[in-house]
């Protein structure tokens, strides 16, 4: 039989060609892609979390600087904001230092003294009687002094945003605490070394915590009292847990340095335009607080005195008495212990 002849192959489809043509048009899409989402990527908002250990919405004055911080920045719109972390819900408050330096927390407002453990100096922001009133508070931030301390804060891989310098006093439930004798047989809260070596000088037992932990204590029987700012005696009600106050006055022996810090590590990762916001926003910050430092100690009496706790204040004889304590122990023990403790203490007693 004839056999047939093949027949003839059709053409196969390019499908190379149409592949290619399918990639090279899937590729444009992607390019196009990515260039549109360019410049969204590069103005990314850049997030700091701020930690305190401050009640949030409660007229506490250093939360109130941090929220108006975080409201500034915003305004300035440079692409930054600052997330709020109130009442230790980020941090504890003997935690913020550690997580600061480290560039895990990237601000806090903190009571400097909280973190004298790692560093002595900053005892010096709560030496007993070295500030004494709001305006030798004011006149100590651009001193020597303050240039030192913050020396010692930037070497530790911080900076200072905002200063801010607190008045304090006493607060029992057993009796009113005004000459040193009067502190005898009572367990208290010093809040720093300084304090609880003139204390302790006086015949105090010391049982150290930070301020938030106060209430519970004195709740419990820990403490029979306790030394803290004006603004933590209202903001954490220890007018529920003391029968006196001795209030600052003219005569404040307890002053504390609560300043705003950034990590270097967080201000090193901004840009300028970012930068220059927070320094505004500090500056802003920091003259709010000015205004309200003596207010603080007028708005803790008012308070006591509506929840039936009796007022009373140091009197001159008393505030020297303390003061001799101190130069014998909180001072004595600082100058000899602490690097450059002597120089500190010189630099601070100059500012007139």
């Amino acid at each position: 039989m004839k056999r047939q002849a093949p027949k003839k192959r059709q053409a196969s489809t390019p499908t190379t060609s149409v592949s290619t043509t399918a990639t090279s048009a899937i590729s444009i899409l992607i390019i196009a892609g990515l260039t549109l989402a360019a410049p969204a990527l590069a103005t990314a908002e850049t997030v700091l979390r701020v930690s305190h250990q401050f009640p949030g919405g409660k007229g506490d004055v250093r939360d109130e600087m941090v929220q108006l911080m975080a409201k500034e920045v915003a305004a300035a719109d440079v692409d930054l904001k600052l997330q709020v972390y109130p009442g230790q819900s980020l941090f504890k408050a003997s935690e913020q230092w550690g997580a600061l330096v480290r560039g895990r927390l990237d601000m806090t407002s903190l009571p400097l003294d909280y973190a004298s453990g790692r560093h002595p100096e900053f005892s010096a922001t709560l030496m007993p009687g070295l500030v004494r009133n709001h305006e030798r508070a004011e006149r100590l931030n651009d001193s020597e002094f303050m240039g030192m301390i913050k020396e010692v804060i930037q070497d530790a891989g911080a900076r200072v945003l905002a200063d801010a310098w607190l008045a304090g006093g006493f607060a029992s439930n057993k009796q009113c605490i005004t000459s040193p004798d009067s502190v005898k047989g009572q367990t208290l809260r010093a809040a720093g070394p300084a304090f609880e070596d003139m204390l302790s000088a006086a015949g105090a037992s010391i049982s150290s915590m930070p301020s938030s932990e106060i209430y519970t204590a004195m709740q419990t029987g820990v403490l029979d009292a306790a030394n803290t700012s004006s603004g933590s005696f209202v903001s954490y009600r220890l007018y529920e847990q003391a029968s006196c106050l001795t209030a600052p006055g003219e005569n404040a022996l307890w002053f504390m340095y609560e300043p705003i810090l950034i990590a270097e590590q967080s201000w090193s990762r901004l840009n300028e335009a970012q930068q220059q916001a927070l320094i505004d926003a500090g500056e802003k910050a920091e003259a709010y607080f000015s205004e309200q430092a003596a207010e603080l100690d007028q708005k803790m009496i008012d308070v006591f005195k509506e929840n039936g706790v009796e007022v009373v204040e140091m009197s001159p004889e008393d505030y020297q008495s303390w003061l001799d304590i101190a130069q014998q122990s909180a001072y004595k023990n600082f100058a000899e212990n602490v690097d450059n403790g002597q120089a500190l203490i010189d630099a601070a007693l100059a500012v007139e």
